[in-house]
Parts: C-alpha cells; sequence; structure tokens
C-alpha cells in the first residue's frame, strides 16, 4: 500500500469532519459500495458523469425504488464527488428521477393522538409520549438515556438537536419517574 487512505476511510473521514450522523456514514459507504459494483468495481475516480447518471437512471427504472431512495443514493454519490474528489457536479440533467407519489401526509388531530397514547404503556408508550410531545424524531427518542434529561429543570431534554432545550412537561410524572427508577 502506498499510504494513501482506501475510498471508504476517505468518505468516512470527511462525513466525521462535517459531523454527519453515523446513519448518515453507514447509508452513504452502502450507496458508494453500490455504485462502485453497478460499474464491475471500478474505481469510482475513473468514471464521471454517464455513469452516475446510469446508476441513478438504473435505480428508477429497472430497480423501481421510491425517489427517497433515489435522491439518498444521489446526495450519497453528490457527497463522494464534491467532497472526496473536489469534483463539480454540473451533468446530472440526464437522470431519470423517481416519481414522487402526490399524496397529503396523513395527520392525527390531538384528540386522536390521546387515544393512541392511552393504548400504549411502558417503554412504547414512554418512547410514543417523548416522540410526540417533545418534537422528536424516532432515533432520538429510540437513542434517549436518563442522562439526557436534565433533571434539576424536570422537563427538558439536554442533548437532542431538533428537539434542543424541548419541554417535555411530563418527564417526571409518576410512569416517567417508574420507568427511570427502573432502567
Amino acid at each position: 500500500m502506498d499510504g494513501k487512505p482506501r475510498l471508504l476511510d476517505q468518505v468516512r473521514e470527511q462525513i466525521r469532519l462535517k459531523h454527519y450522523s453515523i446513519r448518515t456514514e453507514h447509508v452513504y459507504c452502502e450507496w458508494i459500495k453500490r455504485y462502485i459494483r453497478f460499474h464491475d468495481y471500478r474505481h469510482p475516480v475513473e468514471m464521471g458523469g454517464p455513469e452516475v447518471e446510469a446508476f441513478l437512471s438504473d435505480l428508477a427504472v429497472r430497480r423501481d425504488v421510491s425517489a427517497y431512495t433515489q435522491n439518498q443514493a444521489l446526495a450519497a454519490l453528490l457527497f463522494l464527488y464534491k467532497q472526496v474528489f473536489k469534483h463539480d457536479l454540473p451533468w446530472l440533467g440526464e437522470v431519470i428521477r423517481a416519481k414522487k407519489p402526490a399524496r397529503l401526509p396523513v395527520v392525527l388531530s390531538q384528540q386522536e393522538v390521546q387515544q393512541v397514547l392511552a393504548h400504549l404503556s411502558g417503554e412504547v408508550g414512554l418512547v410514543a409520549r417523548l416522540l410526540y410531545g417533545a418534537g422528536m424524531r424516532l432515533m432520538e427518542g429510540l437513542r434517549l438515556r436518563v442522562k439526557d434529561v436534565d433533571r434539576p429543570a424536570s422537563d427538558r431534554l439536554s442533548r437532542w438537536s431538533k428537539a434542543k432545550g424541548s419541554h417535555c412537561g411530563f418527564a417526571y410524572r409518576p410512569g416517567t419517574k417508574a420507568q427511570i427508577t427502573a432502567s
């Protein structure tokens, strides 16, 4: 070896320098590996616009992926070329895009949410109340630790990016206290 870091190590280094989440790191590395396999293990530095377009179009046409999935793959490849290789990508006009479904999201009323929460108990109920009450994302709620609850304020979460400083006035209700004590 010539001492130069391997491609995925370079990708991981750039992702960590930009403080992206560990999930983003894993997903981007997986998409880059799929891109390389799709082109018979050619190194991405040897490829360019036509190869990226072929890969993304194949995802939409042959593999019939969702628009979200194709955009995720695109983001990974954009990161690879812009951040790791320092190449600009002005050539993405010919990519066949996956179609986004035209649908409205389902939004529950407060009464409906209360009915759902009333049927949940234990850890599942606690996580659901945290997600709803503090506006947390799913993985934030699942990774929440006891020490992340700001005890002196008794109703604040102390370390979450989207919910940073979020109030969750139920944090020390009896059920929550019992759950924390049990852990």
